[in-house]
């Protein structure tokens, strides 16, 4: 039966749905050796699919993986960087670092730092990035200067940004020292770049912002450029967000493992 490519690639876990788009308009995947195009369709049972000139099949699927890991600063989000700067697979242990297409769900932007979840799972990256799942995401942010409670209302209720008013924040005051101001901020979408921006839009730009949790998985111990497992129970609470009448569709290897 033919699919696109993008979805195939997702479904066989080479990357996520997005990542194979790029890798499509960037001539990596062919099919019966012709550059695929966006929107081309393959039939796994008798075409030859290839990326980067290497084919590729059901039976390389790997096993799925779920990671969180505590990102340092200067770490990019991303698979690979033409700066040659470290990306988070650096954090993963060495054998799934290529081979296995684990990709960031979400990103972090490079002077950020805390909680990213990994995965070669295309289908639960796309379900998980799609607008309409509120996975929420909580941060500890440093904001330069005093600010007024008025100006935290403000963002509260959603600000301007791109034309669209962003939804409800929900804004913790946690301390006030002379010149800034620290605050635990949960949001339930994910603009780019969106807490910088809106802080920087109201005059009280960022200093240093740190997720330590998604959703019900928090960082709890873990220290910075570590990784661990998921737990199956954390797996769930994350397939409960997409599925809510859905048990857990774990891989055989996927084993528990304590925080």
């Amino acid at each position: 039966m033919a699919e696109r490519v993008q979805k195939i690639l997702a479904h066989w876990g080479i990357a996520s749905r997005r990542s194979a788009e790029k890798m499509i308009t960037a001539g990596r995947i062919t099919l019966n050796g012709v550059p695929v195009q966006l929107g081309d369709r393959a039939d796994p049972s008798i075409d030859e699919l290839c990326v980067d000139g290497k084919k590729i099949s059901p039976s390389h699927r790997p096993h799925n993986h779920y990671y969180l890991i505590h990102k340092p600063k200067g770490v990019v989000s991303t698979c690979r960087d033409p700066r040659d700067r470290p990306t988070v697979l650096t954090l993963l242990p060495q054998n799934l670092q290529e081979g296995q297409g684990m990709h960031p769900i979400g990103r972090l932007d490079a002077q950020s730092t805390g909680a990213l979840l990994l995965t070669n799972d295309g289908d639960l990256t796309l379900a998980l990035t799609h607008p309409r799942y509120h996975v929420s995401k909580r941060y500890r942010v440093w904001l330069k200067g005093r600010v007024p409670d008025s100006i935290l209302t403000q963002w509260r209720n959603g600000v301007m940004l791109d034309g669209r008013k962003t939804l409800p924040a929900e804004i913790t005051l946690k301390k006030v020292n002379q010149d800034k101001t620290c605050v635990d901020i949960m949001l339930t979408e994910g603009k780019n770049r969106q807490i910088r921006r809106v802080a920087e839009q109201l005059g009280y730009p960022v200093i240093s912002l740190h997720r330590f949790a998604i959703g019900d998985i928090h960082l709890g111990n873990l220290k910075r450029g570590q990784s661990r497992p998921l737990t199956t129970i954390e797996l769930h609470q994350l397939q409960q967000h997409i599925h809510p009448q859905a048990s857990p569709k774990l891989p055989v290897s996927h084993r528990e493992h304590s925080v």
